[in-house]
């Protein structure tokens, strides 16, 4: 049985994470929240009629991510893109107030993505969605591609967060690629993936689909312990990843070291609120793991504790050092449990919500 992570090794990896620089490349977006009450059914229509009381708007998607890395204590740079319009102009301004240092490539033909969620007695009851799924110009990619040769060689890590809004694409990766072959010092990478771009994330350290992705990218579908570690099976021989990190909601975490070492990190969740945007607070926490030096397994360890305050706000919350030091100073003994031992006789469902809820 692989010994898990003590707490002290846990602070310690979180205090050594503070400014490192960690570059995310990927999709940014508006996150934009109605949160009011319901009070009766309209008669125009059998829905809710939502009384607003509190109106916010956040950076989310890649955007969230690079907040919650700030919030954590590292130094994160964001190279993205927007829409030339008042949406993409708001995100810059949160990005700067919330301590992101950003490269935005401006757009005029595209919209900024929005993301508009109505909430009531700290339940969602609608989502509208504003965006477009095309690829950058020339000029954007161009900018990009630029920019990447610049920053990447400075950076401890590095964060793909594909929401398959056009950021990522085939000629962006052939960039960074070749801008880590180049560096002396390579920083890890983590991608955190949407299946429509599988073929793009050949040899990433560490991909991190949920369960859902994980079964569209590898054909395997299943809620089943033997099905998960099918699906990751097919994931290595598919994107030759070094390591893989399947999310599982509520069941928390398979972490796939190698093909042959699966181990299991259960939820430390108490009670769940939103899990909007926790994908994003997972990988925030793991590439502060990975930028601090540690191996996979700890990395994992700290986002699963990072993932369990953040399920228990409303909205794309992010997670503070402060918040996640303290958690982390009277936490229980992470109990590890390989799966491969007992693999071929483990058929019963497991898995009860996994889906992504960050998109």
């Amino acid at each position: 049985m692989t010994a898990a992570p003590s707490r002290r090794e846990l602070v310690a990896t979180l205090a050594d994470a503070r400014d490192k620089p960690v570059l995310v490349l990927g999709d940014v977006m508006l996150d934009h929240y109605l949160l009011g009450e319901v009070g009766r059914i309209s008669p125009e229509a059998p829905v809710p009629v939502v009384r607003v009381r509190t109106e916010r708007h956040t950076a989310g998607g890649a955007g969230n991510v690079a907040r919650n890395l700030a919030s954590l204590g590292a130094r994160p740079f964001l190279l993205s893109a927007v829409g030339d319009d008042d949406a993409g102009r708001m995100l810059a301004t949160l990005l700067e107030v919330g301590g992101v240092e950003a490269v935005l490539a401006r757009e005029a033909g595209r919209p900024t993505t929005i993301k508009t969620r109505i909430i009531a007695q700290q339940q969602q009851v609608v989502r509208v969605d504003r965006e477009s799924e095309a690829g950058l110009t020339e000029r954007g990619q161009a900018l990009l591609v630029e920019t990447l040769r610049r920053v990447v060689p400075e950076m401890a890590a590095v964060v793909v967060s594909d929401y398959a809004k056009g950021v990522i694409s085939a000629a962006v990766m052939r960039a960074l690629a070749a801008v880590l072959a180049a560096c002396p010092k390579r920083p890890m990478v983590l991608v955190d993936p949407k299946p429509a771009n599988r073929d793009l994330y050949a040899g990433a350290d560490l991909l991190t689909p949920n369960l859902k992705e994980a079964g569209e990218m590898s054909g395997q579908h299943g809620a089943a312990r033997l099905d998960v570690i099918k699906a990751g099976l097919a994931l290595f021989r598919l994107c030759r990843c070094r390591h893989l990190c399947i999310t599982l909601g509520a069941e928390g975490i398979a972490l796939f070291r190698s093909p042959g070492d699966v181990t299991h990190i259960p939820t430390v969740a108490q009670r769940v609120f939103d899990v909007t945007g926790a994908g994003d607070s997972v990988m925030a926490a793991l590439a502060c793991g990975l930028a601090a030096g540690r191996d996979v397994l700890t990395a994992c360890v700290l986002a699963n504790w990072c993932a369990g305050l953040a399920v228990s706000q409303v909205g794309a919350a992010a997670v503070t050092h402060e918040e996640l030091a303290e958690t982390l100073t009277r936490a229980r003994p992470t109990r590890l449990e390989s799966w491969l031992d007992a693999a071929a006789t483990e058929s019963q469902p497991f898995v009860q919500e996994a889906g992504d809820a960050s998109d």
